[in-house]
């Protein structure tokens, strides 16, 4: 699996940065220590945007390529940040057989994003999963703690105007 960088430009702030060199600075002297800076690194920015890769690398002097690989293997790791509403569309068995495939190909015209990402403004993001535990309503999807469920491609741009105008957006 390929993950995707972030389209939405790097915002941290000098208290999270703050907060990064302090966990780089108690673990800089071992380099077995990687994840774990990375895992509070991700904690702090709740994603792990190449800037603070960056940074990671550089506190630790160790080559920005070995972070990079780490956060891309580890399905842990997100590259892109979350939206205010993300989405998961379960792709379990169930569902696929009931058409979920094209649900989670027509929400993805619809945001204009991929899997893995965040729309541009920030509100949604879109992840496929295995199994959200609600076979008998395939295919399903959630958005972040509501379920949807009996889902046909036409019925989603109803569903995201719901958030959207939550949001105030048009």
């Amino acid at each position: 699996m390929v993950k995707k960088i972030s389209k939405i430009p790097f915002s941290g702030t000098p208290e999270q940065e703050a907060q990064l060199n302090a966990v780089i600075a108690s673990y800089k002297d071992d380099p077995s220590q990687l994840m774990t800076v990375m895992q509070k690194a991700q904690s702090i920015y709740g994603y792990l945007p190449f800037e603070v890769q960056v940074m990671i690398a550089d506190g630790m002097d160790i080559p920005l390529e070995k972070v990079y690989g780490v956060s891309t293997f580890y399905a842990q790791f997100a590259l892109s940040p979350a939206g205010k509403h993300p989405i998961s569309v379960c792709l379990g068995t169930a569902c696929y057989v009931k058409g979920a495939q094209a649900v989670f190909e027509h929400l993805q015209e619809l945001l204009g994003i991929g899997p893995g990402e965040c729309t541009p403004d920030g509100v949604f993001s879109l992840e496929a999963c295995r199994c959200i535990g609600a076979c008998g309503l395939a295919p399903v999807m959630m958005i972040g703690d509501e379920v949807y469920g009996n889902l046909k491609p036409d019925m989603l741009a109803g569903i995201l105007e719901k958030y959207k105008k939550m949001e105030g957006i048009a």
